[in-house]
């Protein structure tokens, strides 16, 4: 359950995710603005892809408008690690990460849809049809669930479960998904029907445990939803009863 907590200088200003912000100190103002995150003004058409993928068109703006040193810390909405990326080190100063995996960055970082150009990758790719690209020459922060792994590759390709991405460097990886091998693997294999695939030079960042399986976990022991409870107040094995008590 981490957060991040950045230290603003006097007039600096931090972008965030709409509803990341868990506390701020006296003397920073914050203002939703209609916009990429960049500082040039954006309009509706190239600002509407956020809203295509779910996403809110507006970022929130926190800025120091005090004469000293104050902190805002954001918070990532589900459990999970928070990852500090430099995109000034990135080649092509760019990312490109999952649609919700923003969590905030520096003033000046660009944020815009990067849609899949092949369309089997966007109606089977899950994650893979519609991701976000960050841009710009400052600190970024992206989060995901349970641990996140940093993978570097050099001319090589990597499979992995959709909704394992996190992100990627958007110069140097390409990105593609394919489908599992064999009618036994595919049904029966529990791996899903689609990998995705990226290839070339740069780093990959994957998560160990995906918001949709962890809460396909949470579906599955909800009594209300027809799941067994278990290991809750049971009695020999006999959580239901348990529970009566």
């Amino acid at each position: 359950m981490q957060l991040v907590e950045i230290e603003l200088d006097p007039n600096e200003t931090v972008i965030g995710e709409a509803g990341a912000m868990m506390f701020m100190e006296d003397g920073i103002k914050f203002e939703s603005k209609f916009g990429d995150g960049s500082e040039a003004k954006t309009g509706f058409f190239k600002t509407g892809g956020r809203l295509m993928s779910g996403e809110s068109l507006f970022i929130t703006h926190f800025t120091n408008e005090s004469q000293q040193k104050s902190r805002v810390a954001f918070a990532a909405p589900y459990p999970g690690s928070i990852v500090p990326v430099n995109l000034a080190n990135q080649p092509g100063q760019a990312i490109t990460c999952q649609r919700d995996a923003f969590l905030c960055a520096a003033l000046g970082t660009k944020l815009s849809m990067a849609f899949n150009r092949k369309i089997g990758s966007g109606l089977f790719g899950g994650e893979g049809f519609i991701l976000e690209k960050l841009e710009g020459d400052g600190m970024a922060f992206i989060h995901a669930g349970g641990t996140i792994i940093k993978r570097e590759l050099n001319n090589e390709r990597i499979r992995l479960d959709t909704g394992c991405l996190v992100a990627f460097t958007t110069q140097g990886i390409s990105f593609d998904i394919t489908m599992v091998p064999g009618l036994k693997s595919m049904f029966f294999g529990g791996e899903g029907i689609f990998l995705a695939v990226l290839q070339g030079t740069g780093t990959v960042w994957m998560q160990s445990l995906p918001l949709s399986r962890l809460a396909d976990r949470i579906v599955q022991a909800a009594p209300s939803a027809g799941g067994n409870r278990v290991g809750e107040g049971g009695i020999g094995g006999m959580g239901g009863m348990g529970g009566l008590f």
